[in-house]
């Protein structure tokens, strides 16, 4: 299972690819007509997905724009085109400000932008990023000008509460202040080269295979909200019916994506990360809400998901060792004592004198003669305990897919095996699924890299109906067992909705095999009351 940092990365560069931008670049460049920015207009262009860089034109090809010189610091620099867009991930595309007759600016936003050209501001605290340096050049129109650096009206320029410092503002900006209603683009390198026509196909499977997470769908979201911004810009020109075509498909399929996330999000949230996306939804006539209800609110497959999902056990084990112990082998210091055999030699001298040997001796009994202190450690061999982390091993689930399991019970067995996947998932251990009906009838299914959820979840969507035959899972499941080197200490998975009847010589080779795998076998009831059996470690109703 991939975290979510790299699933959302996927999402961002399949979207920077075959969402809006390349369709976009391939209209605009094809289709559209280029144009030269005159002084005063906005200009930008595409970092990434979602992320752009602002400047104003100043005059002949010169371009004012906040640079960021360091951690903290931004300057603003008049760059060439060339070094405009050398940041840019997409190409090397510059838009300018329009209206339906070509680009718009303004004399005073080219002024302002240029006289503080060589200022500097702590990115992040009195210019947050280049839009607001761009919006604030366009606001001058039709106000004062003033001789004031950017630096100096740095506080002046600090947004209110609701100020976006945002692409969207720069252009509600320019729209306001200039009447730009559309965003062409310069050709500055004078190129016949146009973006070749994006792959629709491969646009519309890449979309339906992206994987849905709260991250990648906010994604989404703003990818169909610039999708209608941009229809809504081309509404008055002359498009090729075919193009207009494409472009409400892409808002088309982004919208059901957007709308299938919401109808499920219940189900991808409780799933623990696994990659659903939305041709795998989609393509399932499941009660999404439904299961969701069970994985989230059904204790009894809580529990079972938890128990089978204990990655260790904590063994406890004795052993011999070599270990510390406090001895006396080195002069610490002096202290008083009765240790005659570490007295200091200014003790001793009292015995030469009569007189003072009586001190000496009270002394003695008074624990209270100068003597060396010594302290220390030394390695003894003794008996220490450790806990010992034990790896549990993979499951084994034999599900009852026969007539009787149909509706609720099969209901309840999927969200228990779709909870304990995203588990094991997680901890990277495996998980082999067997479907059974009536005598002969098995599907299996192994998780692993490239059989994840969302594959489990198509394989769940099978089954047989009829009779019921227990004995051949559970053989198949010993089997698989014996013979994966990776499946030692296996548990079993037997979930139907009822009694598991076993033949006694069949259930007597269980024990045995049970025995000498080291296996558990849960059994699990979707349906009816607890049944007591010969063969389970535990049997759970849920």
């Amino acid at each position: 299972m991939l975290p979510l940092a790299p699933l959302a990365n996927i999402a961002t560069a399949v979207l920077a690819k075959f969402a809006l931008k390349p369709l976009k670049y391939y209209i605009d460049s094809k289709i559209r007509q280029k144009v030269t920015p005159i002084p005063g207009s906005v200009l930008y262009c595409d970092l990434w997905l979602a992320v752009e860089h602002s400047g104003i034109h100043v005059e002949n090809g010169q371009i004012a724009n906040i640079v960021v010189d360091g951690v903290a610091e931004s300057t603003v620099r008049l760059n060439d085109a060339e070094s405009f867009t050398s940041k840019s991930t997409l190409g090397r595309k510059i838009y300018v400000s329009c209206d339906k007759h070509g680009p718009v600016g303004n004399k005073r936003v080219a002024r302002y932008a240029d006289a503080n050209v060589g200022q500097q501001a702590f990115y992040g605290l009195v210019v947050k990023n280049c839009h607001q340096f761009s919006t604030k050049c366009v606001n001058v129109t039709g106000d004062k000008e003033v001789s004031h650096s950017l630096l100096e009206r740095g506080l002046g320029m600090l947004p209110n509460e609701t100020w976006e410092p945002t692409m969207a503002e720069l252009k509600r900006a320019a729209k306001r202040k200039l009447g730009a209603t559309k965003w062409r683009l310069w050709d500055w390198e004078n190129s016949e080269q146009q973006e070749p026509e994006p792959d629709w196909d491969e646009q519309q499977r890449q979309l339906q295979n992206m994987p849905l997470t709260p991250e990648t769908i906010e994604q989404i979201r703003r990818e169909l909200e610039a999708t209608k911004e941009y229809e809504q810009e081309l509404a008055d020109e002359d498009i090729p019916q075919d193009i207009r075509n494409k472009l409400a498909g892409l808002r088309q399929q982004l919208a059901d994506i957007e709308q299938c996330y919401r109808n499920n999000e219940a189900f991808i949230r409780a799933s623990q990360g696994a990659a659903f996306s939305y041709a795998d939804l989609s393509s399932l006539d499941e009660d999404f809400s439904a299961l969701a209800r069970h994985m989230q609110n059904n204790q009894a497959i809580q529990e079972l998901a938890r128990k089978m999902g204990r990655n260790y056990i904590s063994e406890e084990k004795k052993k011999q060792a070599r270990i510390p112990a406090a001895s006396r082998s080195e002069v610490h210091g002096t202290h008083r004592s009765d240790d005659l055999m570490r007295l200091l030699p200014s003790e001793l001298v009292n015995l030469e004198d009569p007189t003072l040997e009586t001190l000496f001796y009270a002394r003695l009994l008074e624990h209270n003669l100068l003597t060396y202190e010594l302290s220390g450690t030394q390695m003894v061999t003794g008996e220490t305990t450790e806990q010992e982390q034990k790896r549990t091993g993979p499951v084994v689930a034999c599900l009852d897919t026969s007539g009787s399991m149909s509706g609720t019970p099969l209901l309840k067995a999927k969200a228990l095996l779709l909870t304990i996947a995203g588990i094991l998932e997680k901890e990277d251990r495996a998980l082999h699924v067997i479907l059974f009906g009536d005598s002969g009838q098995t599907r299996e299914f192994s998780m692993d890299a490239s059989n994840n959820s969302a594959g489990l979840l198509r394989f769940l969507a099978q089954g047989f109906g009829g009779g019921t035959d227990f004995e051949t899972p559970l053989k198949k499941a010993v089997s698989i067992i014996d013979s994966q080197t990776d499946y030692i200490k296996a548990d079993i998975l037997m979930v139907s909705d009822g009694d598991c009847s076993l033949s006694e010589p069949f259930s007597q080779w269980l024990q045995q095999q049970k025995s000498r795998q080291d296996s558990s076998i849960y059994s699990v009831l979707c349906a009816g009351q607890r049944q007591s059996d010969t063969f389970s470690d535990e049997v759970i109703v849920l």
